[in-house]
């Protein structure tokens, strides 16, 4: 990695992790499209579900940063009230060429940091304050870092388009669960109803396992992002180990007030014995460690 006037002049690629996630959303929209000629073909009067899901979709979309913030309970913080933190992402910012995102910090003793807003000119970057209290200041930074190449690679707004027809599936399959969707005549066509119940149930399914194959890929791509940045990828590795550790210790209640905000924190709020890679939108620590050493050694040279 070169540096020019304190800005990164290369991001670096990984082939391998982007031709992966090029391959997840090849096949969402394959899902996605066959979802829709099932529906066409069953004579489903899609428009009001599409519209419901697009309304939705564009309320996360917009409101994604605010929704965040009052999940958390989290409080935009200014240069003067948080002068440390403020300077740390501000200099990170511009080595990764972003523009300044708005600061803010949660009163919360679960150690983890998010990142969310449709793009990087309007990002927050977020921190608890169980995430200053336990991590140094190289592992704060690595962290933020990590967060900052969220932002860069606009992965809340990759994510949200990404789950749209998953959201409207979902939408179908309760829709018919309570009986709402009848002829004008109010008799139900048997045939229709369970050829487009089933396919609502499998474009949901696969699209689970999809979009949590996808945020895993974004994760990996984030944590090379960080150690892009920091130059140091040992940094995040020791913030991701005294994390991962400290959430054991974490009472559940306490995990279960922010669970809701998993997708977008650094490590899932949950204790590791819960945790399924399958099923979770982040891979595993100790994948996430194997991957930032190979990369490692890659800066390194060997």
């Amino acid at each position: 990695m070169s540096r020019s006037g304190g800005r990164m002049t290369r991001w670096g690629r990984d082939t391998q992790l982007q031709a992966r996630m090029f391959a997840v959303m090849f096949l969402l929209a394959a899902v996605y499209l066959l979802f829709m000629a099932v529906l066409w073909a069953a004579g489903v009067q899609f428009f009001s579900i599409l519209v419901i899901a697009v309304v939705l979709l564009l309320v996360q979309y917009f409101l994604s940063d605010k929704i965040a913030m009052w999940s958390m309970g989290a409080r935009e913080v200014t240069a003067q009230q948080a002068p440390e933190l403020h300077a740390m992402i501000q200099r990170l910012a511009q080595t990764a060429d972003l523009p300044m995102p708005r600061v803010a910090i949660s009163d919360s003793a679960v150690p983890n940091a998010f990142a969310t807003g449709r793009g990087p000119k309007n990002a927050v970057v977020a921190v608890t304050s169980g995430l200053m209290n336990r991590l140094d200041s190289s592992e704060i930074e690595a962290v933020l870092a990590h967060e900052l190449s969220h932002v860069r690679n606009r992965d809340v707004a990759v994510m949200t388009i990404a789950s749209f027809f998953a959201m409207a599936a979902q939408m179908i399959m309760r829709w018919f669960f309570w009986g709402s969707m009848f002829d004008r005549r109010g008799r139900r066509d048997s045939g229709s109803i369970a050829l487009v119940y089933l396919a609502s149930v499998l474009v949901w399914v696969i699209s689970f396992f999809l979009i949590r194959t996808l945020s895993r890929y974004r994760e990996f791509a984030a944590d090379r992002g960080s150690a892009i940045i920091t130059g140091s990828p040992s940094h995040l590795m020791s913030a991701l180990i005294k994390i991962s550790g400290v959430m054991d210790r974490i009472p559940s209640q306490d995990l279960r007030e922010v669970q809701g905000m998993n997708a977008l924190f650094i490590i899932p709020a949950a204790h590791s014995a819960t945790l399924s890679e399958l099923f979770s939108t982040h891979p595993s620590l100790e994948h996430r460690l194997e991957r930032l050493r190979a990369l490692s050694r890659e800066m390194e040279g060997l």
